[in-house]
């Protein structure tokens, strides 16, 4: 501060003619005394250090300071009232951004509010979802983490434990905190603490040797000379955070070289500076020491030299807290150049008047103050905005382990407030965590580990977020991203992978020509139609012998075709079901099993009436003579064609995708369209069924040796077990396998109607031609 005073009083250019001095007190880290000192500066009390040869009124122009915030909050409640700026250099709450509450308030380091959001961009720049915080228990530490909160929890960030504290707590309280972290399952600590706070913390982790802590820091400790070099690299290796950004300012190591405490005889600042540059301290004429000396043994001459002396006072560059005491004197003088400088009959205040260097008030010199705006030495543009904030900007710092026992403050980043939107924030990743003791690894930070693809996030109940299981997602649904909550369903026709990562199509089902199941069911059509074509070329052959004759070969014939189509429509049924096919399947069987058993039904009365024939008197063979045997099979057939042409019409079958049957894949079948068509087709089929079977039973006893009732009594007990079996082997058999056992269905009973029908005739045609005779079949008694 002095020397940015005497650096302005030898400018020319700025305030020409008017030369600045200072007061300065100690708040020695005290409210009350801050208070006190700010209002003695206001009341002109002689507690303070001159300025050499500076007399005169007491009355200050402005105020730099407090460097706490409590003490600023205070301190500008104070004087807020007298209308007197209070400049800042150390003060961050965001709360003095309040203008209502704190009008005349300033500041040259930014406001918390900046500093809170980017240790957030940190925590989430690395990943780290499960963390413990650390705050003073004061308007800084408190406001402070408020904010950091804030935006991490915005993020998805979780916070393990929060514990605050204050230096003049007892010691009971700090050793439960360190236990805390010592105990806790995250080694990332987020520290808003002062300097004053973290040195009693850290001496307290030294004392319970609490090591592997990785901590985000704010700029009031990060790169303080807190610990001695072997324990800084044991305890705050790796640490990271904010400061305020460093400055390299002319002129300043020769300002510092020419110190001497003769020049600034009984100015305590420059005595404690000399005695701890040098080691040594002053002691007073009778011997003891002075008040305030850090009590080194060795004396002080006064003819110590500084030439050749280096360091962290005497470098020419400021770190961030010196250089906004620097900026908050310039910020000062400019706004009273601005003031000097004002030209009557155009100025702010009333009627345009302008304030008097001499006499003017210090709520005139806060109107300047608030449009400052210049240059620095530096080449930074320093101004204040509406909450009396100056444009944000830090240096990412991270202490790294060196070779020789230590840690190095490593500059990692930047945060520009001043740059375009979306590049403030900058980090260089790659220079992180650089150690002796192996490779260079980012911390882990998390409760639960990501869940991967295919699984969601559970919480766990009485938990924090963060802290989750991780479940599969269910058959058919899929999650392709990590640490997702939700799975996504698939689409109807879409099934998920064995990962649950991604919706596969459906495995589409049905009966087809390329599977086993699917050639059995050819190889039994193929069979069906070489037994029939072989039985009808036995019965064309033998057309003229007394067996086919006696077994009405005209019926015979078109039983043949009839069974011949109902094998040859088993084809219909294998592949994949389309509109036509399934219309096909339906309506052909319908048909051609009621001409099949049209001709049984025909073949059967034929018995009963020829054996009514035989008895006197009988009419009954003029009734069923062979056209009446024609037209029978035709109305009969004919009927239920005409039901299945109003089926197609109405609503006919059509191709469906079951996907309701199996969740993980469709079935491809044929809806029967029409229910009631359906149901009357069969119904029709399972009447003439049973009055074929009950005709045939009635005269399966019969004497006469052409009598096939027997024959044909067996064949519809085959044919009425395998529809009657048929329907629970339907209902309980899935997908593709219910159309085989309807295909086995219809073969079987057509080829239970073939055999039970054709195999005795073609047996006693073949092998016993002997009985082949028309007085054998006239004989009564039954054949071989």
């Amino acid at each position: 501060m002095i020397f940015a005073i005497e650096e302005i009083n030898h400018n020319e250019n700025l305030l020409p003619g008017i030369t600045l001095g200072y007061q300065i007190h100690d708040d020695c880290s005290s409210p009350a005394i801050a208070s006190k000192a700010a209002l003695a500066l206001i009341n002109g009390e002689d507690e303070s250090i001159e300025y050499p040869q500076c007399r005169g009124s007491s009355n200050v122009a402005s105020i730099v300071g407090c460097d706490l915030s409590t003490n600023s909050i205070v301190t500008a409640r104070a004087i807020g009232s007298f209308g007197i700026p209070l400049v800042s250099y150390y003060a961050t709450c965001s709360c003095l951004s309040d203008k209502k509450e704190y009008p005349t308030f300033f500041r040259t380091i930014p406001s918390d509010q900046y500093q809170s959001k980017i240790l957030a961009e940190l925590v989430r720049t690395f990943g780290w979802t499960w963390i413990g915080t650390i705050r003073s228990n004061t308007e800084y530490g408190n406001f402070g983490m408020q904010g950091f909160v804030e935006h991490v929890e915005k993020f998805g960030v979780c916070i393990a434990y929060s514990e605050s504290f204050y230096r003049t707590d007892p010691p009971e309280k700090i050793r439960k905190i360190v236990q805390v972290i010592k105990q806790a399952s995250t080694k990332v600590v987020v520290a808003f603490v002062h300097i004053g706070d973290v040195r009693i913390l850290l001496n307290e982790i030294l004392r319970q040797n609490v090591t592997g802590i990785h901590w985000i820091g704010s700029e009031a400790w990060v790169t303080a000379d807190l610990l001695l070099p072997e324990e800084r690299v044991i305890y705050l290796a790796g640490t990271i955070g904010p400061t305020t950004k460093r400055t390299d300012i002319d002129d300043l190591r020769d300002y510092l070289h020419n110190v001497h405490p003769s020049k600034f005889p009984g100015n305590i600042l420059v005595r404690e500076f000399w005695e701890t540059v040098f080691s040594c301290s002053f002691t007073t004429d009778n011997g003891t020491k002075l008040d305030n000396s850090p009590g080194h043994a060795r004396q002080c001459t006064g003819k110590e030299q500084m030439e050749g002396m280096e360091n962290a006072y005497l470098s020419a560059i400021m770190d961030g807290s010196s250089y906004h005491v620097y900026t908050a004197v310039y910020s000062i003088a400019h706004a009273l150049h601005n003031l000097l400088s004002c030209v009557d009959g155009d100025g702010p205040f009333r009627n345009h008047t302008c304030a008097r260097i001499e006499n003017f008030e210090p709520w005139q010199l806060l109107h300047y103050l608030r449009q400052v705006n210049f240059t620095s030495k530096t080449g930074e543009p320093t101004y204040f905005d509406e909450n009396g904030d100056p444009v944000p900007r830090y240096e990412f710092v991270n202490l790294q382990a060196n070779f020789k026992g230590s840690v190095d403050i490593v500059y990692v980043g930047y945060y520009d407030g001043s740059a375009p939107l979306g590049h403030e924030f900058r980090l260089n990743c790659n220079l992180f965590w650089g150690r002796l003791d192996g490779p260079t690894q980012i911390p882990r930070a998390i409760c639960s580990e990501p869940c991967p693809p295919g699984t969601r996030k559970v919480s766990r109940k009485g938990q924090p977020i963060c802290c989750f299981d991780c479940a599969e997602c269910a058959d058919g649904e899929i999650n392709n991203a990590t640490d997702s909550p939700d799975c996504i369903k698939c689409p109807s026709e879409y099934w998920s992978n064995e990962a649950n990562t991604q919706c596969v199509l459906k495995k589409v089902e049905f009966l087809s020509f390329r599977e086993v199941l699917g050639w059995v069911s050819v190889l039994l059509a193929l069979v069906g139609v070489c037994f029939t074509v072989a039985t009808a070329a036995i019965f064309y052959r033998y057309r003229e012998t007394p067996m086919v004759k006696a077994n009405n070969s005209e019926l015979s014939f078109l039983l043949l075709f009839g069974l011949l189509l109902c094998f040859i429509c088993l084809l219909a049924f294998i592949g994949e079901p389309s509109g036509w096919s399934c219309m096909l399947r339906r309506t052909t069987f319908g048909v051609v099993f009621v001409l099949c058993i049209s001709c049984i039904l025909g073949k059967t009365i034929l018995v009963v009436v020829a054996f009514k024939a035989t008895l006197p008197k009988s009419s009954a063979m003029n009734w069923f003579g062979p056209v009446q045997q024609r037209l029978g099979v035709f109305i009969l057939t004919f009927f239920q064609g005409l039901v299945c042409v109003g089926w197609l019409s109405v609503s006919p079958p059509y191709a469906l995708k079951n996907m309701s049957h199996y969740r993980d894949k469709i079935i491809l079948e044929c809806n029967v369209g029409s229910l009631s068509a359906f149901y009357l087709v069969s119904a029709y089929i399972a009447l003439l069924s049973v009055v074929c079977l009950v005709l045939a039973f009635l005269a399966r006893k019969l004497p006469d040796n052409f009598n096939d009732a027997k024959y044909i009594t067996f064949s519809m007990l085959i044919f009425c077990a395998v529809w009657i079996t048929f329907i629970p082997a339907y209902l309980s058999s899935p997908g593709k396998y219910t159309v085989a056992v309807e295909v086995f269905a219809i073969w079987a009973s057509s080829f239970g109607l073939l055999v039970c029908t054709f195999a005795p005739k073609c047996y006693i045609i073949l092998l016993k031609p002997e009985f082949n005779t028309k007085k054998q079949m006239m004989a009564k008694g039954t054949l071989p």
